[in-house]
């Protein structure tokens, strides 16, 4: 009797597929653009928000950062990032929330929700375990 191998198979490309997502960027966002081609290529089913346009509110901010620390959800990028210095000094959560939603382009991006998880920026590693 042959005994079989047991193999293990990659991930096709259409292994995400049917997986909903939160998709929230600004379309012009280079790194935003590499995330969703990714993303995309994976199968991934995504409803995007443009923050530009569709500004998050207070609460959605505070919902969506939850239990999480605040400080990763701003965008080192971004001029009133640097100018304010805060890496060295960051705001606090209340006053983090109130500037994000002020300036969306505070807020890293993309954001990507799904289910409880939250990834940030283009993570590659991070996609992969939604």
């Amino acid at each position: 009797m042959a005994v079989k191998k047991a193999t293990r198979k990659a991930p096709s490309r259409g292994a995400k597929a049917g997986k909903k997502v939160q998709f929230l960027h600004k379309p012009s966002c280079t790194t935003c653009r590499k995330a969703r081609a990714y993303m995309e290529n994976l199968g991934f089913g995504m409803h995007f928000r443009d923050l530009g346009k569709e500004r998050l509110s207070a609460a959605e901010l505070e919902k969506l950062i939850g239990d999480r620390d605040h400080v990763p959800f701003l965008n080192t990028r971004n001029e009133l990032y640097r100018r304010k210095k805060m890496k060295d000094h960051p705001p606090s959560r209340n006053e983090a929330i109130r500037m994000m939603a002020e300036e969306p382009n505070l807020i890293r991006r993309p954001v990507i929700v799904a289910g409880g998880r939250v990834v940030l920026g283009f993570d590659q590693q991070g996609i992969d375990r939604i």
